[in-house]
């Protein structure tokens, strides 16, 4: 491989375990953890185009699948025959079937974990790859793909990075760490961010400008480049980050001059029906419509921290209102008060229909409809929580109103579950109340997503004019 594509200390420790357990038939099963873009992928990709050369003669398959077939395994074909070319193996390897690369007499197999992929009667003789393990499903890894090398002693290797503590990987990596204890003999390889920082100055400046964005306890920040697991629910928000979350300013009932306001507003949805289950289970039953008005602070941002501030100034509350009779107050509110320049409007269900009025009567260019679905309310919490760990996002001083003892008794109860896939839900448990200051105040935070067109003028009381980084 040329001086680009050379392979760091860690990545070499691991590959020669790996591939003395092939040349040895030792049917060893290890577990890589690597912090996120520190080279698992590379490392792979090398050491398959190492034991392509080793058994083209011989002939065998090695298997690797990946969670999803696009674009993940898509990927690794591709970064194989990149490497295979820079061997000086072009012309010489052939692509078969799509999903196939033969060298010689030995193939490397891709294949999609995926839960609806079909892929039994395949047979690993050099090597089982499984990338990014936190993300496959026990069950299909324990009934089609560890009995493809049964038969051959075939060596495992378990790629990913950290996630929940039920994750494949996670299962894998404790298996292994007890047998190292009974025999000595490693078999877990763990890599953190800063284990790849000491080869790479780049990256260091890069995680290190993440740590700042999201926080170091970031559930990403400390599963992706931390590589410690999260256990499989509880508070989403700890007392240190609501101690965070609490700011000291005033809340407002009118804007300043010159400043700039967005919006979040989360739609009641007393009428869901009862065959809207799926839809309540993304977004419990509710009865009121929340605003939640913040004042955007762009004197914060920074190279490091390129987002503004949020200052929450104002809540509004309705409870039991019919939609219609909201919609005349709720232009007044957002157009004629506040003048928000950017307003993300729950647009679930019956919230649909509220979007779409609000978006007629403000414009497309302020007013963002927000579905809920699993993977966009999950990356809703995940920014959430990076705004506050980052200090951007800061509620009102204590005023002992309904609202901000409503608010903050819902963040309280607020739970979050993480699932596979890096993905996380967060919610009130229906039975303890309701969770719409919570919702109304992920979706501000989406709405600070505006970015000013120009960064001057605010001493001068001049206007900022903005544009939206969805």
């Amino acid at each position: 491989m040329g001086i680009k594509h050379r392979l760091r200390p860690y990545q070499i420790e691991v590959a020669r375990a790996i591939l003395d357990s092939v040349l040895h038939r030792r049917g060893l099963t290890f577990s890589v953890e690597i912090a996120r873009q520190g080279g698992k992928n590379e490392l792979s990709a090398q050491l398959e185009v190492l034991l392509l050369t080793l058994f083209m003669g011989i002939g065998g398959n090695g298997i690797k699948c990946s969670p999803t077939f696009k674009p993940q395994t898509v990927i690794s074909m591709q970064r194989l025959k990149e490497r295979l070319n820079d061997a000086g193996y072009n012309g010489l390897w052939r692509p078969e079937l799509g999903y196939m690369v033969r060298l010689g007499r030995a193939r490397q197999v891709f294949l999609s974990a995926e839960e609806s992929s079909h892929v039994v009667g395949a047979t690993a003789h050099i090597l089982l790859e499984v990338d990014e393990s936190q993300d496959v499903s026990k069950e299909k890894y324990t009934k089609e793909f560890r009995p493809m090398g049964s038969a051959t002693n075939v060596t495992t290797v378990h790629y990913g990075t950290a996630w929940d503590d039920r994750s494949l990987l996670e299962e894998v990596k404790q298996t292994n760490l007890e047998l190292e204890r009974r025999d000595g003999l490693r078999r877990h390889f763990q890599f953190d961010w800063q284990e790849v920082a000491k080869y790479n100055p780049d990256y260091l400046r890069f995680v290190e400008g993440e740590r700042a964005r999201l926080g170091e306890s970031h559930p990403l920040f400390q599963t992706q480049y931390c590589l410690r697991p999260l256990s499989g629910g509880g508070g989403f928000l700890s007392a240190q980050q609501r101690a965070q979350l609490q700011g000291s300013h005033h809340r407002r009932p009118q804007p300043l001059p010159g400043e700039s306001y967005v919006a979040g507003v989360d739609v009641a949805g007393q009428a869901e029906e009862a065959q809207d289950a799926p839809l309540r289970a993304l977004k419990p039953r509710q009865d009121s419509t929340v605003v939640t008005i913040g004042r955007l602070d762009f004197s914060r941002c920074s190279t490091l921290l390129p987002e503004p501030g949020i200052q929450v100034v104002e809540h509004y509350w309705w409870t039991g209102r019919p939609h219609a009779e909201l919609y005349p107050q709720l232009v007044d509110v957002l157009k004629h008060v506040w003048g928000c320049r950017r307003v993300v409007v729950d647009s679930t269900g019956l919230g649909e229909g509220v979007a779409s009025f609000l978006t007629r009567a403000l414009g497309s260019s302020v007013v963002v409809p927000f579905q809920f679905t699993q993977p966009s309310k999950s990356r809703l919490g995940f920014e959430l929580v990076a705004a506050v760990n980052s200090g951007r996002l800061k509620m009102y001083a204590p005023d002992d109103s309904a609202e901000y003892r409503e608010f903050w008794e819902q963040i309280s109860r607020s739970q979050s579950y993480f699932r596979a896939n890096q993905t996380m839900n967060f919610f009130v448990d229906p039975a303890q109340g309701h969770d719409d200051f919570v919702m109304s105040l992920a979706l501000l935070v989406e709405a600070a997503r505006y970015q000013p067109r120009f960064a001057r003028g605010r001493a001068r009381g001049i206007s900022h004019e903005g544009v939206y980084a969805g």
